[in-house]
């Protein structure tokens, strides 16, 4: 079914939704086109009444869409992760809604998973080299321990692919929704002719009514083949001391950035586990209830953005590191993607697990936590793992 500015999906029981399959398979990648897909909902936006590059921008933005089209647009987009730098937002002329991709059996099938593999023969070339981000982070340690460095630092890599005709990026989400199926699957604008394709386990912030959910992960760990050896890393995980110190800097900042806005804030003591197709991840679900049902979910995304899960504490001294030791622009990469509506209902992820896609090239991105207990040799080690997800959807396994 096709509906400009429909509710999400579930809050009117006579209103059919689409079939998230259906959805992706009308999806086509462009500068007015996006598809979501998260653990409630799926999500199809086409055309641009307007685009929004300024997200201060986006409740006029909607407004103005309310007053001339009515119902109850939305925005979507991604917001980048470095200030001042343009967002990729706009107001779609047509939303089309679906249930989880998770309960739809088309993403269940093995002749679509098959289907899904591009086969194509992909060059590699990782920026920086495997060596050199070891040493990124052995400085940055150095920094932490010598007193001059934050507390903690998100760095990253990317990993160059190329191939003649690049990636194929309905094929891509249909892999990456057969992977983590719970996840949220994402593809949106990213500026002239990219694409900003990924599957991020994060939930930055939701608001839906007075109710609002935040599920910050920090602290990782690979996933292996073998279940005695999967079990054993994710029980070391959630007893290991470097990585739960570094779980409570997230959980600690998301706390004190919702306090002002939350009433009946509720922060679990102790982490608990989630797992995706590749990695075991330190997780806390934080919900809270909005004390101003004016504030939106947008709102509350660009005030807890960035978090020490994907930058680092303090964040100013964690940017000046990243932008004196990362060799390349994360543009998009760690910036948040999602959707909000007129009325500040939203979903806003973290922008992991991600790929910028255009013409033949395909740029990954992957990035560990650094603290002063960092070793740089399994620091790079968490990024190969991280990598694992795209290689796997576009036929490849692993890398250096």
């Amino acid at each position: 079914m096709t509906t400009a500015y429909q509710a999400p999906a579930g809050t009117h029981a006579d209103t059919p939704a689409a079939s998230p399959s259906s959805l992706l398979a009308a999806y086509r990648p462009g500068p007015d086109q996006a598809f979501l897909a998260g653990p409630h909902s799926t999500l199809l936006a086409r055309g641009a009444l307007r685009h929004v590059t300024d997200p201060a921008r986006a409740a006029e933005a909607l407004e103005e869409a309310r007053r001339t089209v009515g119902g109850t647009p939305l925005l979507v987009g991604a917001i980048p992760f470095a200030p001042g730098r343009p967002a990729r937002l706009f107001v779609p002329a047509e939303v089309h809604r679906g249930g989880p991709a998770a309960e739809d059996p088309a993403f269940l099938l093995p002749a679509r998973r098959a289907a899904a593999a591009s086969g194509r023969d992909w060059t590699q070339l990782p920026v920086p080299a495997g060596p050199l981000y070891a040493e990124a982070v052995a400085e940055a340690v150095r920094r932490m321990r010598a007193g001059t460095g934050p507390s903690k630092v998100v760095l990253a890599r990317t990993l160059e692919l190329t191939a003649p005709g690049g990636a194929d990026l309905p094929a891509m989400l249909a892999r990456l929704i057969h992977r983590d199926p719970g996840g949220h699957t994402f593809a949106v604008p990213a500026g002239g002719a990219a694409t900003l394709v990924g599957a991020s386990p994060e939930l930055l912030v939701s608001r839906r009514g007075r109710t609002v959910v935040s599920n910050p992960l920090a602290g990782s760990a690979a996933r292996s083949a073998d279940l005695a050896e999967d079990i054993r890393r994710a029980a070391a995980l959630l007893d290991s001391p470097k990585d739960l110190a570094e779980h409570a800097f997230v959980t600690d900042a998301i706390r004190r950035v919702l306090e002002p806005y939350c009433e009946e804030l509720t922060v679990p003591q102790r982490p608990t586990l989630v797992r995706t197709a590749a990695m075991w991840h330190l997780s806390t679900t934080i919900t809270a209830t909005l004390r101003d049902p004016s504030v939106s979910a947008l709102e509350l995304a660009l005030a807890l953005h960035p978090t020490p899960a994907i930058c680092g504490t303090p964040t100013d001294r964690a940017r000046e590191l990243i932008a004196e030791l990362e060799p390349f622009d994360r543009g998009l990469y760690t910036g948040a993607v999602g959707w909000g509506d007129a009325d500040g209902d939203g979903e806003w992820v973290v922008t992991l697990r991600c790929a910028e896609a255009e013409g033949d090239g395909l740029r990954l991105y992957a990035g560990a936590g650094v603290v002063e207990a960092s070793d740089p040799e399994a620091e790079l080690a968490e990024t190969t793992a991280k990598f694992g997800t795209f290689l796997h959807a576009v036929g490849l396994e692993d890398t250096k």
